[in-house]
């Protein structure tokens, strides 16, 4: 039996009834029309203030977060981590504009660096950019258009916040993952966290950016900022993963009349990510948090560390997959002693819904992974003779 058959080992934690849960939602998740329904049904309740919180949370909110709060999650942290797998809190708000509510980001993203000081199973903390500033100020940085005084100002406290951040994780030694976001945005946040690896990253990687390899550009990026750590002596982190906004980018690369940044299929995609991750395999000051949750992927990293005498233990070796997603992957090879961390998001259930309904649409329109979640799940079913 191959290792991500095992479905005792993967889905050990679950009760018969969250097995049953997970079944009807990847059912549900399976049926394109059926998520595009349930999105417009969702966001028209959420907005009319009808009570479906309730329903939320105990059906797709339960299954794919960790809870409304962090200390809600520690329950579920404590669980994960009696299988040897780790959690990386995600506070997955999104889209807001607010400067206090940037400020309150840090507050809460300080709070999750000294949670990973404390506890050995909180080994990441983890932001999103545009949790620290508006996405239109990024844009413009990155479109290379000029200021005003006041943008300016803006973005030397988008800047303070990132540091503020960065130097708690190097004060505390707790690794921080910064999210990638959309293409017409990540250049000025790429520039940002590489100042941030520079001044952090001097004797091991602490900051890690994202490479969403997708982008055809991305190995380029990656050969391009190696240089440049070799030039200042700094060491990269960087999370790989294959990407999440697909559909968005072709839209506005078609819109605006770009070439778009998206590769051209499914299989550039694959031969991209696994050529990045093969190159940072073999660069002894990189560390890789592999996010995937592509069976052939994890395999080759496993190959890798064997080729290159890397301890499956190594702090510079993570996989990384979602919470509620992949537990064949995860459990496995946490079983096997690789160094695991499930993304656990969390947030008022409101605020929550939109990072809920882009993993919906993801899962819908990836070929085979609902199918395969699905079959693992019925394997497992039988097994129990449920």
């Amino acid at each position: 039996m191959k290792l991500f058959d095992n479905t005792e080992i993967a889905f050990a934690l679950k009760s018969d009834s969250e097995l049953e849960r997970a079944y009807f939602l990847f059912k549900m998740i399976q049926n394109q029309p059926m998520v595009r329904i349930g999105t417009a049904v969702t966001n028209f309740a959420l907005k009319a203030h009808l009570p479906v919180e309730g329903l939320i949370r105990s059906t797709v909110f339960d299954h794919f977060c960790g809870g409304v709060t962090e200390e809600d999650c520690l329950p579920n942290i404590a669980k994960l981590y009696t299988k040897g797998v780790s959690s990386v809190l995600d506070y997955s708000v999104e889209g807001k504009e607010d400067e206090k509510e940037f400020d309150d980001t840090v507050t809460k993203i300080l709070k999750i660096i000294n949670f990973g000081e404390e506890k050995e199973s909180i080994p990441f903390a983890v932001f999103k950019p545009t949790g620290f500033g508006r996405f239109a100020l990024f844009q413009k940085i990155s479109e290379k258009k000029e200021l005003t005084a006041e943008e300016k100002s803006e973005w030397l406290r988008v800047r303070e916040r990132f540091n503020t951040v960065c130097k708690a994780s190097f004060k505390q030694n707790v690794p921080l993952l910064i999210d990638g976001e959309e293409s017409w945005m990540q250049d000025a946040a790429d520039n940002l966290v590489e100042e941030m690896m520079e001044l952090y990253n001097t004797e091991k990687a602490l900051i890690f950016n994202t490479l969403q390899m997708y982008r055809h550009d991305r190995l380029d990026y990656l050969k391009g900022l190696h240089e440049r750590a070799k030039e200042k002596g700094f060491y990269i982190g960087l999370k790989v993963v294959r990407g999440a906004y697909m559909e968005k980018e072709r839209i506005r690369a078609e819109e605006k009349g770009y070439e778009s940044p998206i590769c051209a299929d499914k299989k550039a995609t694959d031969i991209n990510y696994d050529a990045a991750i093969t190159y940072m395999m073999e660069h002894k000051k990189m560390a890789l948090f592999a996010g995937t949750h592509n069976e052939e992927s994890s395999y080759l990293v496993m190959e890798l560390a064997k080729k290159h005498h890397i301890s499956k233990d190594d702090q510079r070796l993570w996989f990384g997959q979602l919470y509620g997603m992949s537990e064949h992957i995860s459990f496995n090879l946490a079983n096997e002693g690789y160094n695991v961390a499930k993304y656990l998001p969390f947030g008022p259930v409101r605020d929550v819904m939109p990072y809920l309904i882009r993993r919906a649409e993801e899962n819908t329109s990836v070929a085979g992974q609902t199918s395969r979640e699905l079959n693992l799940i019925k394997t497992e079913r039988k097994r129990r003779k449920i």
